[in-house]
């Protein structure tokens, strides 16, 4: 179920509560100059809407819908649930979270309820029945916005005893849970489940809440408020629909954000929204990688870019400023990975609090005429003449990349053999490499369905669960190919090893035992040789003797010299191959390159690193690809099939010139009968 609109939704947050009427009306002035058509409102107006806990005042939110409503704008109405009002937390001290050191917190911030609470969830799923009771029918609402960037944790008695039921649903007994925690070490074997305290700073933790003495107890935490969070959100989405079945539902996620996993609120969410925040400086591939990743949530549907700066964030240290022609171009990366909808946080900006210096479409000022509000508004026409092409498009991905929110947590909490292991820059680097080979990826969980795939890599994934390697064995067999790295398949389901070599269950796959591991120092590096050039490895080194596998690539230094660092193993009519290193980017790249062309993936412009390639499959079966040039300079390609670029009008054949503007972006339909097909 998605939103129906008859073009890419262009608008974002906008908070008129904060506004006497007259800045209503140049603000929808305003919104027409830039072709704003969407409207996100109500996210922090619980106060606004119940003053009090027997009291409710929908006037001001009559108001902004039916002025909506009469501008012929649509609205992505929030249940404004994602701070509490001051009102609650003083009535009910139980709403207020405990934080990891156990230390209850007063009214203030945001993300400042406890999941667990009684009070919390009568309260807010009762507003959202009335909101859904009192607007299912209104003209203006295009969908429902549950909540807000649903985040945190708590460590209070609520939620320590709704721990241990979670953990009576998933264990059943005590038995089983003492041998899933391995809690014969360190003397640790619970006898009652009220013995059962969750993770902080006052049990198993030190130094912040990635050391950790248990890492079963850890991972099952984590699992545990991910719950606790989905159900608050499944409450009000259940509150919704008692009052309107039909209107699709969403909350805003962060893409690669750690705390939640997002793969098990996935089928909760009618669409898959999100917001964009990567710090400026990050290269392209980063933003990519969360927008295949949100993509990859439900199966390749499309999916709503909720927020996105139009100029800075507020937020860090240092907020860097979108440079001319960066905005634009990121919005397309997103319409290229996915995304149905163009959305900004915020439309105008805010007076006061922690968000006035945040980049907005309308400034303080309320002018026109500003770099950033013509910037939006061009992008605005551009996309009304683009029109509704793209929704619903799919991207017709043969790679697909593995992520696992359990393997992130259990490498990062585990002692040992680096702590200077990150899961999301390893992940990052193999995405990269693929994406700038020219290969659309599918960013998908390890229960997703691997048959459309020639092609599955699996970095970095720490936990082998339930059928995977059969599954991985499966397509190997029929001759695809499985790339897995250093640290991968090192555990089960509740991080315990192995009791065979590693890597487990993928040994017969990979063809190698792994007896040792050396750990260095981010400053030692370590020559890793292939045929046709040498890279650089650092932080991690396993020491691998094959078992049926081929070296591509030997270490060059230290007692293990000589020794496999790339191995390649025939299995079936395909092969799997291993990384026992943590390898820098020339050396992922050559790997990931020799993988993809022995399936024919390597694009048509993958001689350009720095013009991005993306294709999208419209359900009428028409090919999209879509040319993103990052470089300050003109790219000069030349043209791969017959095509015409939607964003100009200009037409090319097959082999003539075809240059990329710096920062330029490319929408090209493949013409028909011109051989090409945009699958990669």
């Amino acid at each position: 179920m998605t939103p129906n609109s008859p073009k890419i939704p262009y608008g974002g947050d906008y908070n008129p509560e904060q506004w006497p009427q007259e800045v209503w009306d140049e603000d929808h002035r305003l919104f027409a100059r830039a072709g704003i058509d969407t409207l996100t409102v109500g996210v922090f107006s619980w106060s606004l809407t119940q003053p009090a806990e027997d009291v409710h005042d929908f006037g001001v939110l009559d108001r902004i819908l039916d002025r909506a409503a009469a501008e012929g704008r649509q609205v992505c109405l929030a249940t404004g649930t994602a701070a509490v009002p001051p009102w609650l937390a003083t009535t009910y001290p139980e709403v207020n979270r405990t934080d990891f050191e156990g230390r209850r917190h007063r009214h203030g911030q945001r993300h400042n309820f406890c999941p667990s609470s009684p009070a919390y969830r009568r309260l807010a799923t009762a507003l959202a029945g009335r909101l859904a009771e009192r607007y299912s029918q209104h003209p203006a609402l295009l969908a429902w916005h549950i909540n807000n960037e649903y985040g945190g944790a708590c460590y209070c008695e609520l939620c320590a005893e709704a721990f241990r039921g979670w953990l009576r649903a998933r264990h059943g007994t005590l038995d089983a849970l003492n041998d899933a925690w391995w809690t014969t070490f360190w003397s640790h074997r619970y006898t009652d489940w009220g013995q059962i305290e969750p993770p902080s700073a006052l049990t198993e933790h030190w130094q912040g809440p990635d050391h950790t003495a248990f890492q079963g107890i850890t991972l099952d935490h984590r699992r545990f408020m991910t719950d606790a969070l989905l159900g608050c959100f499944t409450a009000e989405k259940e509150a919704v629909r008692a009052h309107d079945p039909d209107t699709p539902v969403t909350t805003n996620l962060m893409g690669a954000y750690r705390p939640l996993d997002y793969h098990r609120w996935a089928p909760h969410l009618d669409f898959v929204s999100w917001d964009n925040y990567p710090p400026l400086d990050a290269p392209p591939s980063r933003p990519a990688l969360a927008h295949d990743l949100m993509r990859g949530l439900k199966d390749g549907a499309p999916f709503w870019l909720m927020e996105q700066t139009p100029s800075a964030t507020a937020c860090r240290d240092v907020n860097p400023l979108r440079r001319p022609g960066e905005l634009r171009l990121a919005t397309f990366q997103a319409i290229a990975h996915g995304a149905d909808a163009a959305l900004y946080f915020q439309l105008r900006a805010s007076r006061g609090a922690c968000e006035k210096y945040h980049g907005a479409v309308i400034g303080h000022a309320g002018r026109d005429d500003t770099r950033v509000f013509r910037e939006v508004a061009d992008l605005g026409a551009e996309l009304s003449d683009l029109g509704p092409i793209t929704l619903g498009a799919r991207t017709p991905a043969r790679t697909a990349l593995l992520f696992d929110w359990d393997s992130w947590w259990a490498l990062e909490i585990s002692d040992g053999p680096s702590r200077l292991v990150r899961y999301t820059d390893v992940v990052h680097r193999y995405h990269r490499a693929a994406r700038e080979a020219g290969a659309d990826v599918d960013v998908v969980p390890v229960t997703a369905d691997l048959t459309p795939y020639d092609v599955v890599l699996a970095p970095v994934l720490h936990l082998v669960k339930g059928d995977l390697a059969e599954r991985l064995e499966a397509l190997a067999r029929r001759g695809g190919t499985v790339l897995a790295t250093f640290l991968t398949a090192r555990s089960d389901v509740h991080d315990r090893a192995f009791l065979t070599d590693v890597p487990g269950p993928l040994a017969p796959l990979l063809g190698i035992r792994v007896d040792e591991w050396d750990a260095r120092p981010q400053d030692v590096v370590q020559p890793v040789r292939f045929a046709e050039s040498t890279a650089e490895a650092r932080l991690v080194f396993e020491i691998v003797q094959p078992r049926g596998a081929e070296p591509v690539a030997t270490y060059g230094a230290d007692f293990y010299a000589g020794t496999p660092a790339v191995t390649r193993h025939r299995f079936g009519a395909g092969e799997g191959w291993y990384v026992a290193t943590d390898l820098d980017r020339s050396g992922v790249d050559l790997v990931v390159r020799r993988v993809l062309a022995r399936h024919g993936l390597i694009g048509p412009y993958a001689a350009h690193p720095a013009v991005e390639t993306a294709t999208r499959v419209t359900p009428d079966g028409t090919s999209l690809l879509f040319l993103l040039n990052h470089a300050p300079e003109p790219a000069r390609l030349t043209a791969h099939a017959a095509a015409t670029d939607l964003l100009t009008g200009k037409r090319a054949e097959q082999g003539e010139p075809l240059v990329l503007d710096p920062l330029g972006v490319a929408v090209l339909r493949l013409r028909p009968g011109s051989g090409e097909t945009g699958r990669q």
